[in-house]
């Protein structure tokens, strides 16, 4: 269909001349008329380009609610004002399941609340929103129908105004639970016809953990494709967050060889809070702080930091395959990686809004600092701190890039240049907002580097006296804040127009980030938070610190502070409990004493069998138990005789070495990378050989037995240390299985009854010829079994710990209070 413009500009073509004498039009007519119609095709071409770029219709679901409200409206008014006369038209369709009269009553006071940019004139902003106004109406979604007549009436009005649909933006501003629904509608009943695009815009949060987070995305593919799907957050469309990557880019010859654990001492990725959850406590219940902004917010922004910077910035698909490589570099979070808290007034909170009883008690976090590690040569041992909290002492949002300080300034203090002295903190802040400064800014110490930045975007920040930020003066910093601050919205808003996938989250990006976090969510699930006050009034009580991978609180909790006579008792009222259990000795205490206690007599053990025979084989099991021995035998032994000690395992999961669920994997994170041991001194279970997990034709048992047997004098380990199972099993020796109780095989092939099922494990008499056997038992959930194993006889059948019985060496039982008193 040809528009108006068209038909005027061809009908040049055919208008006859006229004030020509005919000699002179028979004459030149033919090469005249070839040049007219030339001309008039190639500006035909270029209305044509234009016009191609067609009609672009925005439905915003949910237009009526809060984050409507507030910023979409504005944020699709920005897009307006920026892509009005490019060569699109567009038409504004707000929706929701108000009626239509009270919907258009919303809107239209929405509209009216818009505004410009500040060097826009008044009569000029007048005008532009009364053409938006124009552009925008309200429809009632509710059912199909509703949809295919939505669909309908953009169809017919394109065809009308004679133009060319280009696709259809669809932003879904409801809660989760309602997309399923609206995307089978959309699917069936309203996506644009061929040639045209469909752009499907989605809210967090994407689930509450890697289960939720994988069905919601099952269910969303089987309506609309990858590149269809548009996941926001927020957070990637504020301007600083947004100029992590090109500021890297940009100053890529400084950062070089400083973006590296060589030269970076630790990385704080900060969200603080002065609000609470109040009006919020039915979303906070489900999700909490982990949930509501770690996971999402400042895991995004850790990607950023993190992450290898490609070649071709412009490239979304390399920006998004480099995050991705980030994201599977994350070392697995523990229980030790975390401290959560709860503001004292949230339980009261969450009783009223949810009408819950006066004896419910939320273990929902409303603060959470986590320590994360990355697994490459870039950042191996770098720590990452990453917190957020409500009900504190700022409103404040940065991350902070502190660099190690390798200088000695043999001058006084007083003489210090900040420009010039590396003695002063070196560090670059990316300052998302609010706090000292009040929006957002990148600062550069002054000894680092002068950063490059877009002048057309980016402004020095005018000094301030007085001002420190981060121990120094503003007056030490370069520092840049943008020339005119833009809403997150709007520029994601923009950036859906523009394709550029790069600041959204891809399904593999989401379910990797739910890998990554859920296991930390499920170790939480009933954890206590420390209570806090709130605000001003928390002091230090949330300060955190940490060794190794290990985070814990600087301070006791504050019920411990001021000891009532209803206080908890302290561990410290508690010495190391020395008792008797099945006939051996048993040390019982509180866990991170038992810890202790446990890698103390494991050091003295080797330091002794070193002295002795020169060697120490030091057997391990798996599991999540031995987790914090590991990090304490990294972080707190330097006397341990490491070169010297062959680590061997005593159990293993059918998978490969390199999985997160391998007893091996989880040695080698938690201490094989903290120390110095010899690469032939480690010994892992073959269970993958030939591309192949534990087959019996591979002989991996037999393999490992022979291994033992020459290495190992008697095949008698100097120390083995296991743990219990709920049902009694140990090592991956279960109960009702003969496998393994018995014999003169040293390493046998097992079957677990949960997942992965296929085991390799040293048999219970190689265990019994050790010099000396730990079990450590620990947690409440191992109470009932040690009470039953404490009564009974040797029936390794049904319950294989209590086979364990060395034949000339000491059994020691470590047991936590938890699980020795319950």
């Amino acid at each position: 269909m040809e528009s108006k413009a068209a038909k005027s500009l061809l009908s040049l073509v055919r208008m006859p001349s006229v004030g020509w004498s005919s000699a002179l039009q028979h004459r030149h007519a033919g090469a005249w008329n070839m040049l007219t119609v030339a001309v008039c095709m190639a500006l035909l071409g270029c209305l044509q380009a234009q016009e191609l770029q067609g009609h672009v219709s925005v439905i915003l679901l949910g237009a009526t609610g809060d984050l409507a409200r507030k910023y979409l409206w504005q944020g699709l008014f920005q897009l307006y004002l920026e892509e009005a006369g490019k060569g699109h038209s567009f038409r504004f369709h707000g929706t929701a399941l108000t009626s239509t009269k009270q919907g258009q009553e919303v809107i239209a006071k929405v509209l009216e609340s818009l505004s410009c940019p500040r060097d826009t004139a008044p009569s000029r902003c007048a005008e532009l929103k009364a053409q938006f106004q124009q552009l925008s109406e309200y429809h009632r979604l509710k059912t199909p129908e509703d949809y295919l007549a939505l669909s309908k009436d953009i169809e017919a009005r394109v065809q009308h105004e004679g133009l060319r649909e280009a696709g259809r933006i669809f932003y879904f501003s409801v809660p989760p639970f309602a997309y399923a629904e609206i995307a089978r509608s959309i699917n069936s009943s309203c996506r644009p016809g061929p040639g045209a695009w469909l752009r499907v815009v989605l809210e967090k949060p994407f689930g509450r953990d890697h289960r939720s987070a994988q069905q919601l995305a099952t269910e969303l593919g089987s309506f609309f494709q990858e590149e269809e799907m548009y996941r926001v957050d927020h957070y990637l469309g504020k301007q600083v967050v947004a100029q992590i990557l090109p500021f890297r880019d940009q100053n890529r010859k400084a950062l070089d060889g400083l973006w590296n654990r060589h030269h970076v001492e630790r990385v704080e990725i900060i969200m603080k809070e002065t609000v609470d959850a109040e009006g919020r406590t039915s979303f906070y219940e489900e999700y909490g702080v982990i949930g509501d902004v770690l996971q999402n917010h400042l895991t995004e922004i850790l990607m950023l930091v993190a992450m290898e910077l490609p070649l071709n910035l412009s490239s979304s698909e390399a920006v998004l395959g480099h995050k991705l490589q980030a994201f599977q570099a994350l070392r697995g979070l523990q229980r030790g990686s975390a401290v959560v808290g709860q503001y004292q007034a949230y339980r009261g909170q969450v009783r009223r809004e949810l009408q819950k009883p006066d004896s419910f008690h939320s273990l929902t976090p409303t603060f959470a600092g986590v320590l994360v590690h990355i697994d490459n040569l870039r950042w191996e041992g770098v720590p990452f701190i990453l917190m957020s909290g409500k009900a504190l002492d700022e409103r404040v949002g940065y991350v902070r890039i502190l660099f190690k300080d390798q200088a000695y300034c043999a001058q006084s203090e007083k003489r210090w240049v900040p420009a010039q002295s590396h003695c002063l903190p070196q560090q670059i802040i990316f300052y998302i907002g609010h706090g000292e400064l009040g929006g957002p800014a990148v600062l550069v110490s002054r000894n680092l580097f002068r950063p490059s930045l877009p002048s057309a975007s980016w402004k020095e920040v005018e000094g301030q006296p007085g001002l420190r930020l981060f121990g120094r003066p503003l007056s030490d910093y370069y520092a840049y804040s943008p020339v005119r601050e833009q809403d997150a919205y709007s520029i994601l808003i923009s950036r859906i127009f523009h394709r550029r996938k790069d600041s959204f989250i891809t399904m593999e990006n989401l379910l990797a980030s739910w890998v990554f976090w859920t296991p930390l969510l499920d170790s939480l699930a009933h954890e206590v938070p420390r209570l806090y006050p709130g605000g001003a009034e928390n002091g230090h009580l949330l300060d955190f610190e940490f060794s190794g991978s290990h985070l814990s609180f600087s301070q006791p909790p504050l019920e411990q502070l001021v000891l009532g006579p209803d206080s908890a008792p302290m561990p410290s009222d508690f010495q190391v409990l020395r008792a008797k259990y099945r006939d051996s000795p048993l040390i019982s205490a509180w866990p991170e004493e038992l810890i202790a206690r446990l890698a103390g007599d494991i050091e003295a053990a080797a330091v002794q069998a070193v002295r002795r025979f020169g060697k120490f084989h030091l057997a391990l099991s798996g599991g999540s138990s031995p987790v914090a021995l590991f990090q304490q035998l990294a972080m707190g032994h330097y006397g341990f005789p490491w070169a010297h000690t062959h680590l061997w395992l005593v159990d293993e999961r059918c998978v490969p070495l390199w999985d997160p669920e391998s007893n091996f994997q989880g040695l080698q994170a938690h201490l094989l990378q903290h120390v110095r041991v010899p690469y032939y001194n480690v010994h892992p279970m073959p269970v993958h050989q030939r591309q192949r997990l534990c087959a019996e034709e591979d002989q991996g048992a037999q393999a490992y037995a022979e291994e033992i047997s020459t290495l190992v004098t008697n095949s008698s380990f100097d120390l083995v240390l296991l743990g219990m199972g709920t049902d009694g099993h140990t090592a991956s020796l279960f109960p009702q299985s003969p496998v393994g109780l018995d014999g003169k095989q040293l390493v046998v092939l097992t079957t677990s009854p949960s997942s992965p099922h296929r085991r390799m494990s040293l048999s219970l008499p190689v265990i019994n010829r050790a010099h000396k056997v730990a079990v450590l038992v620990m947690g409440r959930m191992k109470r009932e079994i040690a009470m039953l194993v404490s009564r009974v006889g040797r029936e390794p059948r049904k319950w294989p710990i209590s086979g364990v019985l060395p034949d000339s060496g000491q059994l020691v039982w470590y047991m936590d209070y938890d699980a020795f008193l319950g």
